[in-house]
């Protein structure tokens, strides 16, 4: 049965005019109702699709599943409810920069093994000419420098196909958009733009700029975005017979020159004024300003604002042979390096341990992408450690008389081009970035996995699913509450946490996160579908006391921290923190049974 028709049966029964709150939780519907005795439950418990009703706490449930959330949309579609009506759909938003951050972060990390082979080859490069190795005009020059740009390059397509899959829209479309963005006519013009005195094309009278967008991150991000909206909209009122025909068509029009006069020369506009700050700052105080740029150098990187920097720089070295600007390039790589090298320390996890040391290699040569969108921007600690070393750094520098004699990638190979008045103080600039860095991320370390367990296995058919959180593992049937005790929603086991911090019990991805955080879905590898519901009744918290350290389609280790909650505070307030941990596909499986392994209780699930 469709969500409509679902919504609706449950409406005839309950009565719009008898609903006086309405909300949903990760499985079930939740209303307050005037009358309670014009409630048929049996009724309403044999609507298919509707798993049992029942009156808890003063408040009817109608417990739906996975489905929950499709169905309330249709319900709130259908009704119309007084002003004095509550009504809950999502009650607590994210701070929005760690929305940002983590959508940035989120777009990354499917491209991460690529960007850090890309940026491995980069630094072999690097040394090879510097030691003359190689020379810039032999044929292996030529493949090596086309090996190592080609994500560098071509990033707006590659972020195109994650981030549509991270906003859930047509990667097709998304694709489109980037080659847009990667047009010859525009990267073109961008390159000759000052030979020939034209900046931009005109389209209705609007300016197109002619920007260089090889190497951007926002613009085809955000570009990604605001299509979702604009293709779910086109896609909704397009008759079906002509969807195919239309609503691409229709999509790019929209988009693509909406990408092309706004959100993709948003960033050489603002960046422009940042240019002109950059001096201006430089002209009145050169320490703070070198302490200031090389802080938020990296917020200018994210943005693709960084660029508008490097005329500046090369007009310093034409005119007074250095610039007092480069220092904090170089200072604010090599921070990103120390950060990125604390994080392989502290990471637990083989594989991405792995990654965090090649990426801090990498970014110690001046290719700093992979350890700062792979790994610092990720745990963040890590990014806000290295901004600040960054900062101290260049301040240092400057105040010495730092500059740099050549615009080449800052790396730890550009050291001779740098200079000061006495070349010890380049020196100790670049410790204090690296050790800064490093030591302070050391210090206030990062979320990542769990002692709890150490690793999945899969044999024979057999995938263990171990528990999310250190407690004491009961049976279903002990839980107070018979959607779970009563196995409705799928089998499992549930725990009695000891504390708050709830780690991916396998490998997969995140599948949902209810906006209050006191329930998870994930989705294993082998295609295990699980829900941890934190707590009984805890969705009245309204996220209060939760924290999410993860967020939905995001990938996971068994280990990730995926949710923190303060379990002592919400005992306080008289909720149970049992944690139910549901196979919601167990007619997928043949058998589903409780083993204990190495003194912890896991759930074995044999297809």
């Amino acid at each position: 049965m469709k969500n409509k028709d679902i919504a609706k049966k449950i409406l005839d029964l309950v009565k719009e005019d008898n609903i006086t709150y309405l909300t949903h939780c990760a499985t079930r519907l939740r209303l307050n109702v005037k009358d309670e005795n014009s409630i048929d439950l049996n009724k309403l418990s044999q609507i298919e699709g509707v798993i049992t009703a029942q009156f808890k706490n003063g408040q009817l449930q109608v417990v739906i599943g996975a489905k929950v959330e499709g169905v309330f949309d249709e319900l709130m579609n259908m009704v119309n409810l007084s002003d004095d009506t509550i009504v809950e759909k999502s009650t607590k938003k994210k701070n929005i920069v760690s929305n940002v951050v983590e959508t940035i972060a989120g777009c990354f990390s499917p491209v991460i093994p690529v960007l850090i082979g890309c940026g491995m080859v980069k630094s072999v490069l690097s040394i090879l000419t510097t030691f003359n190795m190689i020379t810039t005009t032999s044929g292996e020059y030529q493949i090596l420098s086309m090996i190592g740009d080609l994500l560098f390059y071509f990033f707006p397509f590659f972020l195109a196909v994650s981030a549509a899959k991270k906003f859930k829209t047509n990667e097709f479309l998304a694709l489109a958009l980037a080659g847009a963005l990667m047009y010859p006519t525009i990267q073109n013009g961008a390159i000759h733009a000052a030979e020939t005195g034209i900046t931009s094309l005109r389209f209705l009278g609007l300016p197109a700029l002619f920007v260089n967008y090889k190497s951007t991150i926002i613009p085809i991000i955000i570009t990604v975005w605001m299509m979702s909206y604009v293709y779910r909209y086109v896609n909704k009122l397009i008759p079906d017979t002509f969807k195919v025909l239309f609503v691409p068509m229709i999509v790019l029009f929209i988009m693509v020159p909406l990408e092309l006069i706004v959100i993709g020369p948003f960033g050489t506009y603002i960046g422009k004024g940042v240019a002109a700050f950059v001096t201006w700052l430089y002209g009145i105080n050169g320490v703070l300003g070198a302490f200031l740029f090389g802080t938020f150098r990296p917020l200018l990187i994210i943005l693709g604002m960084h660029y508008a920097i490097t005329p500046i720089n090369t007009q310093l070295i034409a005119e007074y042979g250095y610039s007092v600007i480069s220092p904090a390039n170089l200072t604010g790589n090599l921070a990103q390096a120390g950060a990125c090298l604390a994080v392989f320390v502290l990471l637990k996890n083989k594989e991405r341990k792995s990654g965090a040391f090649t990426s801090g290699l990498t970014a110690v040569f001046g290719i700093t992408e992979p350890a700062m969108f792979g790994f610092n921007l990720k745990y963040k600690k890590p990014m806000i450690c290295a901004m600040l070393a960054g900062g101290i750094g260049a301040a240092y520098m400057n105040y010495f008389g730092g500059g740099a004699t050549a615009v080449i990638l800052p790396g730890i190979l550009a050291l001779p081009t740098y200079i000061a008045d006495h070349y010890i103080h380049v020196i100790i600039a670049v410790i204090i970035s690296i050790t800064g860095a490093f030591i302070a991320t050391l210090i206030l370390g990062i979320y990542e996995e769990s002692d709890l367990v150490d690793s999945v296995q899969n044999q024979n058919g057999q995938e263990e699913i171990c528990s999310p959180v250190q407690g004491t593992i009961i049976e279903l049937s002990q839980v107070n509450d018979d959607t779970f005790s009563k196995g409705l929603l799928g089998q499992g086991f549930a725990v009695i946490p000891e504390d708050g911090h709830y780690y991916a019990p396998f490998n997969g991805r995140v599948k949902m996160i209810f906006p209050t955080k006191h329930a998870i879905g994930l989705v294993s590898d082998t295609g295990a579908e699980v829900l941890i519901h934190i707590g009984l009744d805890t969705v009245g918290l309204n996220g209060q006391y939760f924290e999410s350290h993860v967020s939905v389609d995001q990938e996971i280790k068994v280990g990730d921290l995926l949710i923190t909650v303060d379990i002592e505070s919400v005992k306080k307030l008289g909720y149970d923190m049992t944690t139910p941990v549901i196979v919601t596909n167990s007619n997928q499986y043949q058998n589903i049974e409780f083993n204990q392994n190495n003194n912890r209780f896991m759930l074995v699930v044999e297809s």
